[in-house]
């Protein structure tokens, strides 16, 4: 680019380089959802079309972007996690965050019409979402954002699930069903849903109690007993796996490697430690074995 005396203004612009050796956690959620749902006639409490629409526009999201090593989604909120080695974008903050809010809105507007064949977008109810990028040091608190992630969606979707049971099938007014639940806890919303309306909770799909999980797939290792089957969570051993370095040949190698390996979905518990366990990768950073076949 040529010099010019209006150059100068390149200086304003601020530093945002995200900490190294860190876990980098982009979450995007939905802007003004509560409008579009309604517009576009989304059910209650759970829409499966807009959850399998949220859910393959993040599987889009990490085929285009293999630094990703994992995303997590429920309702209109997705995290994608980026691996303490990761490099991408020099880990300028804007640049990743923008990076993932745009590349999803522009699936998800792509495939809207493949999950909503009968209700076409029109101005001023069109889909958009923010973000924000949060980094974490350790392997334990990525986990326990993960983790709490988890724990919201299920608490959130029981709650919802009692609600609408309760103005939908037993007539109640919005105010006098939140009124009642007001100070319930898991068990009385259990028993509401079960004698009122004999909905045993725990037979609901499961995408709606444990959100939707994406990430590669390697073959699955063995779960392991004994004090070896802890997954790495202690500082040190954090340290030691992220402070390795990489260079950027070995970088766009295992670029390649995540691009061959299918990105699923699946709707399981991410809390407890045979999920990690049984997907090394996913916390290595280094891509596993591709299934037979594959």
């Amino acid at each position: 680019m040529a010099n010019s005396r209006y150059e100068y203004v390149k200086a304003f612009e601020q530093p945002d380089i995200i900490l190294p050796n860190t876990w980098i956690v982009v979450r995007i959620d939905g802007r003004g959802f509560h409008k579009l749902s309604a517009r576009y006639e989304f059910k209650k409490p759970n829409d499966l079309r807009a959850l399998d629409l949220m859910n393959a526009a993040a599987v889009e999201v990490l085929k285009d972007l293999p630094d990703l090593v994992i995303a997590y989604g429920v309702s209109d909120e997705y995290s994608f996690v980026f691996h303490p080695s990761c490099d991408l974008f020099e880990r300028r903050g804007a640049k990743l965050v923008t990076t993932i809010v745009s590349t999803f809105t522009a699936h998800y507007i792509f495939l809207w019409g493949k999950f909503f064949p009968d209700m076409p977008l029109q101005s001023p109810y069109l889909p958009s979402f923010d973000g924000r990028a949060v980094v974490y040091p350790t392997t334990k608190n990525l986990r326990d954002y993960m983790s709490w992630r988890q724990v919201d969606c299920h608490i959130n979707n029981l709650y919802n699930t009692t609600f609408w049971y309760m103005v939908q099938e037993g007539k109640m007014s919005n105010t006098d069903a939140e009124q009642e639940l007001k100070g319930t806890v898991s068990s009385d919303k259990n028993e509401i849903l079960f004698k009122r309306f004999g909905i045993n909770y725990n037979n609901e799909k499961e995408i709606y109690k444990k959100g939707s999980v994406v990430f590669r797939q390697y073959q699955l290792e063995e779960t392991k007993t004994g004090p070896e089957s802890k997954v790495p969570q202690a500082q040190g051993e954090e340290e030691s796996t992220a402070q390795e370095k990489i260079s950027k040949t070995q970088q766009e190698k295992i670029r390649k490697q995540r691009r061959k390996a299918q990105v699923v979905v699946e709707h399981v518990d991410i809390i407890k430690d045979e999920f990690w366990e049984r997907r090394p990768w996913i916390l290595s950073g280094k891509p596993g074995k591709l299934p037979k076949g594959a």
